[in-house]
C-alpha cells in the first residue's frame, strides 16, 4: 500500500463514496501494522475481506489507549501526547509518527469552519493543560496562533485581569477575538466581571475537570452569553487519542470535516449502528489517525441531529473523566 497516496487522500475527501473507500483502506493499513487493533478485530473472528462498508468496522475501545501501545509504525514516535487526569488516574497516551498530518488536519478543519487563523486574535485560557507537558489541544491552540500572526495572540493562565483589559483594549481592531477556553475558566471569568466587545466569539472546548460542578450544556451556554454579550457560544470536540476535531457553530449541534465521522452505536449492542434520532455511545472515524487506529469507541452519549450533525449527550461513566471530557447532561 502507498502510505504517502494514503495520506494524500484523506484530506482529499468530498463525499461519502471517498470516505467509504478511504476508511477501507485505512482499515486494511491498520490491521496488518497495529497488532492491538488486530488482536481486538480477531476475537470475534472480524476480518477486512468480510468488510465492504465502513460502518462494519470494529471500534477499538478508548480505554485501550491507557494500557497499550496503539500504533500502526514501528519507529520511534515524534510526539507523545497524554491526557488529564486526577491523582493516580491513568492516563491515555496517543503516540504520533508524523506531527505534520495533525498539523494537516486541525489547520485544514479550523479553516473550514472558521476561516484563515490570520483573521483573529487568538486569546486561549486554558488552565489544566497548560500546566502539565503533553497536551494535543495546546499543541494545535500554539499553532493556530503562531498562524494568527498577531502580537495581540497568546494564552493565559490565571491572569483573568490581564485577560480582561486585552479584550477590552481591542474594542476598536478590525479583527475578531477568538476566546477559546476550557468551560471552568470562562465560568471562573463571567462570574468576576462581564465583557462586551463587537467582535468577540467564544468557544468552550468542554470539561469541568474535577474543577467545578458539572453543569447541563445548555445551562453552561446562557451564563457565558450574558456575561460576555454574545448570542451565540461555540464548541470544539476533541480527545487525546484523535488527531482531528468536531465543531460546534451553536446549540450544540457538532460537524465532522470530511475525513472525521461519528456514527451512534448501540450502548448494548457495540456491532449495530443506531439510527438518526436514536441516542447511545458515540463512535468516531478519523482518517488522520492512519499511524495509530482510526475507529475508536468513545465513553460519550450522542445522537445524531442530521446525516451530518450530532449532539453531545454526556458521559456513560463519569467514575473515570478523562481530558477533554464533555458536560454531563
Amino acid at each position: 500500500m502507498d502510505l504517502k497516496k494514503l495520506q494524500h487522500q484523506i484530506f482529499l475527501i468530498e463525499n461519502e463514496e471517498q470516505f467509504n473507500s478511504v476508511a477501507l483502506d485505512v482499515f486494511h493499513f491498520q490491521y496488518e501494522n497495529n497488532q492491538v487493533y488486530r488482536d481486538f478485530c480477531d476475537a470475534p473472528g472480524i476480518k477486512p475481506s468480510n468488510l465492504g462498508h465502513y460502518s462494519q468496522i470494529p471500534f477499538l475501545p478508548v480505554e485501550f489507549f491507557k494500557k497499550h501501545k496503539v500504533i500502526s509504525f514501528t519507529e520511534a514516535p515524534a510526539l507523545v501526547f497524554s491526557s488529564s487526569g486526577t491523582t493516580g488516574m491513568q492516563t491515555s497516551r496517543h503516540f504520533v509518527k508524523e506531527p505534520d498530518i495533525y498539523r494537516q488536519s486541525f489547520i485544514n478543519a479550523f479553516r473550514l469552519f472558521w476561516r484563515d487563523p490570520e483573521d483573529y486574535h487568538i486569546l486561549a485560557l486554558l488552565p489544566g493543560y497548560m500546566e502539565r507537558e503533553g497536551s494535543s489541544l495546546i499543541f494545535m491552540v500554539n499553532e493556530l496562533i503562531q498562524m494568527s500572526q498577531s502580537h495581540h495572540s497568546g494564552f493565559y493562565l490565571d491572569e483573568l485581569d490581564k485577560l480582561r483589559t486585552k479584550i477590552i483594549n481591542l474594542r476598536d481592531d478590525e479583527r475578531k477575538i477568538l476566546l477559546l477556553g476550557v468551560s471552568f475558566a470562562l465560568l471562573d471569568m463571567a462570574e468576576i466581571f462581564t465583557i462586551e466587545h463587537p467582535r468577540l466569539m467564544i468557544m468552550e472546548t468542554g470539561g469541568m475537570k474535577g474543577r467545578r460542578k458539572e453543569l447541563i450544556r445548555e445551562e453552561l451556554h446562557e451564563i457565558l452569553k450574558n456575561a460576555f454579550s454574545v448570542e451565540t457560544i461555540y464548541s470544539e470536540y476533541g480527545m487525546t487519542e484523535l488527531l482531528s476535531q468536531a465543531y460546534s457553530k451553536g446549540d450544540g449541534i457538532f460537524a465532522t470535516p470530511p475525513w472525521m465521522k461519528i456514527l451512534i452505536r448501540d450502548m448494548n449492542d457495540p456491532l449495530t449502528i443506531l439510527e438518526s434520532g436514536k441516542s447511545g455511545g458515540i463512535s468516531v472515524i478519523d482518517l488522520a489517525n492512519v499511524y495509530s487506529c482510526s475507529f475508536i469507541a468513545t465513553q460519550d452519549l450522542g445522537k445524531y441531529v442530521s446525516s451530518s450533525h450530532f449532539q453531545i449527550l454526556g458521559r456513560f461513566d463519569n467514575s473515570d473523566i478523562r481530558g477533554c471530557n464533555l458536560l454531563v447532561t
